[in-house]
């Protein structure tokens, strides 16, 4: 079976090997937007061969396409999904796993998919409002409060600011950090003019973090393990937002923190969500669909948003989990057969994923570009973990070189949190830079101390949100006072500005 795969990081690399562990023989072939060195390696293997060009081009991939002839093409990211290459394809003929330009507003538009939750009354919605204009978001921003401020489209994971307004007596510097943070948030959409609403301001809530994946033919939708992610850069969950600095997953479909009711109402959550999605844009969804869950008082399980394709860290950290034919599950998803499809997936192991990043990444990425790294494989693959190329481009001088985001992944899996950490600790070791620059990851990820931190922060938004529950006030905000209009409910669920 000959397979296109359309992507070049990380989970690009994830569901490589995931395809070519098929018990069909597989030939497997590439587009890139550079060479990735695990890519290259592993297409070539199969008697494929990677071909580096420019992934969001419809043009462009699809002529790969027509010199490959594949049977499937399998669509990694969200960027080729937003310019129109899955549709495109399809057009062509091709039978495509991936979110048509339509179905991925859902992640492209965060506005989007805060008012299809409203619109449908779907629980886990948080109140919010949007704006096109610099000066109305500046203004709103002065009495907003506890809020969350995010670019109105996916950038990428970039750009989220928390602003938790709580002591007066720093009000003025206070204001000053918002009205920075709506001009960031209008920078970070600088270089993207297809986005109508630049800013998006919710309510800010706390609690857990988790990811909830999903393969869909637009009909039958099959549940991944939970997945928690972890985007902040440093330990101690301090320093920039990132794309994820790592994950861990296990056992069974939950989370040490996440109870089995938890789970099920996330499943129903993103399940209603994907279905709602699909009469709002009247197309069918074909291909990978996630939630990006928080644990909190509010609602219990409560979106944050929606990825229209997997995650990255979260996928990689499945790959030792993954017990079925992982091909067969996709090419049916690609052709509306998904239903009677099972997934197996080991109940008894956990995995931790550790991603390697250049200093620099991810608020200087230009620093973190272009340094020498190399890589033991061999010993990372003695201690059974996997290696993942993610942010790492091999050059003709046979050496690679790092692109400044996350350079590698190492996906290590063991009966138990604490075999599987020691074994991820010891692969990092494995991945050195060969100019000296810095590299780092974080070394919590996957400890027992910080896993015990998430179970007793999950213990306390659960007894804040059941009590809600028995009282009969689940999902309700409390009211604010804003000068002009007094007392409301919410100064965030409101039109379009």
């Amino acid at each position: 079976m000959k397979v296109l795969l359309v992507g070049t990081g990380g989970r690009e690399h994830a569901l490589a090997k995931l395809l070519i562990s098929s018990r069909n023989t597989v030939k497997l072939y590439v587009v890139a937007d550079y060479v990735n060195p695990g890519l290259k390696r592993d297409s070539e293997a199969t008697g494929g061969r990677l071909f580096a060009t420019n992934t969001n081009s419809p043009d462009f991939v699809t002529a790969v396409a027509e010199s490959v002839s594949p049977d499937l093409v399998v669509v990694g990211p969200e960027e080729p999904q937003f310019h129109g290459v899955v549709d495109y394809l399809k057009e062509k003929g091709y039978v495509v796993f991936g979110a048509s330009l339509e179905c991925s507003r859902i992640e492209k538009s965060k506005v989007f998919a805060r008012y299809l939750m409203w619109k449908y009354g779907i629980p886990g919605r948080l109140h919010f409002t949007a704006f096109r204009s610099l000066s109305d978001a500046e203004e709103f921003i002065k009495y907003a409060g506890d809020v969350v401020v995010k670019p109105a489209r996916q950038v990428g994971g970039k750009g989220v600011r928390v602003i938790r307004d709580t002591k007066a007596f720093l009000s003025e510097v206070k204001q000053q950090v918002k009205n920075q943070s709506v001009l960031r948030t209008f920078d970070d959409l600088s270089k993207h003019y297809d986005s109508d609403y630049r800013v998006l301001v919710e309510q800010r809530v706390e609690g857990v973090e988790y990811t909830a994946q999903v393969i869909t033919d637009g009909s039958y939708v099959l549940p991944l393990p939970l997945v928690q992610d972890y985007p902040h850069a440093y330990e101690l969950d301090l320093g920039y937002e990132t794309g994820g600095m790592g994950s861990i997953s296990g056992p069974g479909y939950a989370l040490p923190f996440v109870t089995q009711e938890e789970y099920e109402v996330t499943v129903k959550i993103v399940g209603e969500v994907l279905r709602r999605l699909q009469d709002e844009v009247k197309e069918r969804y074909s291909g990978a669909f996630a939630g990006q869950m928080m644990l909190t008082g509010l609602w219990g399980p409560t979106a944050i948003e929606f990825y229209s394709r997997f995650g990255d860290p979260e996928l990689p950290c499945l790959i030792p989990r993954i017990q079925s034919d992982f091909l067969e599950v996709v090419d049916r998803a690609a052709r509306g057969a998904l239903s009677g499809a099972k997934l197996e997936v080991s109940d008894s192991y956990v995995s931790i994923v550790k991603a390697v990043a250049p200093a620099g990444y991810p608020a200087f990425r230009d620093e973190g570009s272009g340094h020498p790294v190399s890589v033991d494989e061999e010993k990372i693959g003695e201690l059974g973990c996997h290696l993942l190329y993610a942010s790492v481009e091999l050059r003709p001088d046979g050496l690679m070189y790092t692109k400044g985001s996350r350079a590698f992944e190492v996906v290590c899996s063991a009966e138990d949190y604490e075999k599987a950490y020691r074994a991820s600790e010891t692969a990092v070791s494995y991945i050195t830079s060969m100019d000296g620059w810095p590299l780092y990851y974080r070394s919590d990820i996957g400890s027992n101390w910080l896993l015990d931190e998430r179970a007793r922060e999950a213990e306390r938004v659960r007894t804040v949100y059941r009590s809600k529950q028995n009282r009969g006030t689940i999902g309700e905000f409390f009211t604010v006072w804003v000068p002009g209009e007094g007392v409301v409910a919410s100064p965030l669920l409101s039109p379009l500005r």
